[in-house]
């Protein structure tokens, strides 16, 4: 009998006799990974587990305890979750159904304009579990297209993907429902379910079940608001009932941090519908944490070596034709407004502004490197439906720098900057962080292949000096630079992208920057785009989220409020009072207007820091009882002096 070899992830070898699949693979490897096999990745390129092996492949075994393997088990509840839907409405029609973070999505159409209920998500879902009950075998074929559009004739949405693939249209979002090569790959399991896609698949439905439908949500064929809207059921699926159920109570944890739900409750900040989306205003408690992370901000930059600049909310088209936002961002920008002769813009970056800036005067490489910063507001045009309170707004803050440099201090600059990063993050309370490092793009780019060597061993340098955990998306980076993406997990473990570090080759041609050298020679600097924070904005709402609305005593609005027992102590309580704002801390007094535990209550439920209870005794011995925040019990009898003392550490310490 010939034989095959095919060459494992560990480099050892395995012969099989010629014919085999990745299903005789994986038994030959151990009876556990025959059990736990979903499918394989061949050379590199995902496959089903039944594909037939040739000699010379590299083979990887899918298991559902990795993120391939998730992606698998997704995609396949995904195709149930759509079988299940076509099996219960007669007439309804399917779009596509991809895995996401954490879970997967399907987008129908149903007939006659319905629209699905809470009653519905468990009707599908028991449905989906007859299904995976039934063990039924998904099976792969690929056909042409003519075969493909009459086999989906009553389905719009697949055959405008059919016709899309034909004619070599295909795009990100269509990549897993056929092949681009112009032929039809389609799965059938079952009777009569079929659904286009490019697989793989688990062998069978048996081997799904831990997932959970979790809600319906509008959503436009294409994400084109001009095209059909469609409803979009979400679900989730795991490896395992337990990871399932410790993902669905991290949900239930989430949902008590909404920082949209926190910010009203805290009366921080509002979202009122006269403004319209994305578009906030701030109360002043919300304004009172925004002035302390910006003047905390600015003191940083300013013992940071940078020099603040200031730039307007408009500019004339021109400065946008020169950047290339025009060309490039023109629909994320604003509509145009037409005065003087002129057509203005609201800015959607602050970035050519700071190029004005470097370029109102001859540099010198002695002037190198120069840092500018900026609080800079930005106006974006984001779809209605993609903004999200403070994470996602169409008008917002960023703490914008620019760095102008000599290709020589590219290291030493990225190297300094991004511990800089670090330290502000930090003093906000995030010590998780993981970053992807993103190289130059395989098409056309811009800047020599010294410059982008240079910059993108600088870049690695960094991170490795900082012994930060990094991914490399190759070939992931903008035509004009490679860059540094940051992620900071958030108390729960989930990861939010603030920092951002971006070469740019690009705008310092399109505007014509130079200094003079050593060499008495003009050169061009290069450019670093920063945002440290994001934005103001999202990174208030993160803080949110992170803290639960519990903000560490130096962000907190009101960091202590007294409440005298009685009236007679109210004498005392402005004593206190005046004590500890003459330290320059943030407090109130809570009049004995009402009873004492209300006010506890009150002061509990708005998470202030620190509640001082003062009576009789404390009067006496200018004491106080503190009420810290998550205590039971307070603790009495604490003299003032010792309470400002704590009060001084925890403030000064960032606790």
């Amino acid at each position: 009998m010939t034989e095959i070899k095919v060459t494992l992830p560990d480099e050892s070898t395995r012969a099989l006799p010629e014919g085999s699949t990745g299903t005789d693979l994986a038994a030959d490897v151990s009876r556990s990974l025959a059990k736990s096999a979903l499918a394989l990745k061949v050379n590199g390129e995902p496959r089903d587990l039944n594909e037939t092996l040739s000699d010379g492949d590299s083979v990887s075994v899918i298991t559902p305890d990795t993120e391939d393997g998730l992606y698998v088990l997704r995609h396949s509840t995904a195709h149930v979750l759509a079988q299940a839907v076509l099996s219960i409405w007669d007439g309804a029609t399917y779009a596509i159904g991809p895995p996401i973070k954490d879970g997967f999505y399907y987008d129908f159409e149903l007939p006659d304009g319905a629209t699905f209920t809470e009653d519905d998500l468990q009707n599908i879902e028991k449905r989906m579990r007859e299904i995976i009950k039934e063990d039924q075998i998904f099976e792969r074929y690929e056909i042409p297209s003519e075969e493909a559009l009459e086999i989906f004739e009553n389905h719009r949405f697949k055959k405008e993907i059919i016709e899309k693939v034909s004619s070599g249209e295909v795009d990100a979002e269509m990549s897993n429902e056929a092949s681009a090569e112009g032929s039809i790959s389609y799965y059938k399991n079952g009777q009569e379910f079929v659904d286009l896609c490019t697989g793989p698949h688990v062998p069978s439905t048996g081997k799904l079940g831990h997932f959970a439908l979790q809600k319906v949500a509008g959503a436009y064929w294409r994400g084109d608001e001009k095209q059909p809207m469609l409803q979009r059921i979400y679900g989730t699926a795991w490896a395992t009932k337990k990871e399932l159920e410790d993902y669905l109570e991290r949900l239930v944890e989430a949902e008590k941090r909404d920082h949209r739900r926190l910010a009203t409750e805290l009366d921080l900040v509002s979202w009122p519908e006269d403004l319209g989306p994305g578009l906030a205003v701030w109360h002043p408690k919300g304004s009172l944490i925004r002035k302390v992370i910006e003047d905390y901000s600015r003191t940083r930059h300013e013992h940071g070596g940078y020099n603040f600049v200031f730039s307007p909310h408009i500019a004339k088209s021109v400065l946008w034709e020169t950047s290339g936002h025009l060309d490039f961002y023109a629909e994320g920008m604003y509509p145009p407004m037409e005065m003087d002769g002129a057509t203005y813009y609201p800015k959607p970056m602050n970035c050519p502004f700071h190029v004005m800036v470097y370029r109102s005067s001859q540099r010198s490489y002695r002037d190198l490197p120069t840092r500018y910063f900026e609080l800079g507001t930005v106006y974006r045009y984001e779809l209605s439906g993609a903004v999200h309170g403070l994470l996602r707004s169409r008008g917002f803050t960023q703490d914008d720098s620019h760095i102008f440099c000599t290709r020589e201090q590219v290291p030493e600059e990225l190297s300094s900057l991004l511990a800089f990063c670090l330290s502000v993050l930090r003093d906000f309370g995030f010590t998780d962080f993981q970053a992807k490092l993103s190289t130059r793009p395989q098409e056309k780019s811009v800047g020599d292949d010294d410059l982008w060597d240079i910059a993108t061993e600088g870049l690695r340098e960094a991170l490795e000096k900082e012994g930060l955990p990094y991914i490399v998306d190759e070939g992931g980076g903008a035509f004009y630079g490679p860059k540094i993406d940051m992620d900071v997990n958030d108390a729960i473990g989930r990861p939010w992208q603030l920092t951002t570090i971006q070469l740019d080759f690009n705008l310092p041609e399109r505007f014509g920057l130079e200094y003079i050298g050593t060499d008495g020679a003009r050169h061009q600097p290069v450019m670093i785009h920063r945002a440290l924070l994001g934005s103001v904005e999202r990174f208030v709402g993160v803080l949110i989220e992170h803290y639960a609305g519990a903000f560490p005593t130096w962000l907190s609005p009101e960091q202590v409020r007294i409440l005298p027992v009685a009236a007679e102590h109210q004498s005392y309580a402005e004593k206190v009072l005046e004590e500890i704002e003459s330290k320059g801390y943030r407090a109130t007094i809570d009049i004995a207007d009402e009873p004492l535990g209300k006010r506890v209550r009150e002061g509990k439920v708005e998470k202030i820091p620190h509640l001082l209870v003062v009576g009789d005794e404390d009067q006496k011995n200018e004491t106080v009882a503190d009420n810290t925040r998550g205590s039971n019990e307070p603790e009495r009898d604490l003299s003032l002096k010792d309470f400002l003392f704590r009060l001084d550490k925890e403030v000064g310490n960032r606790v």
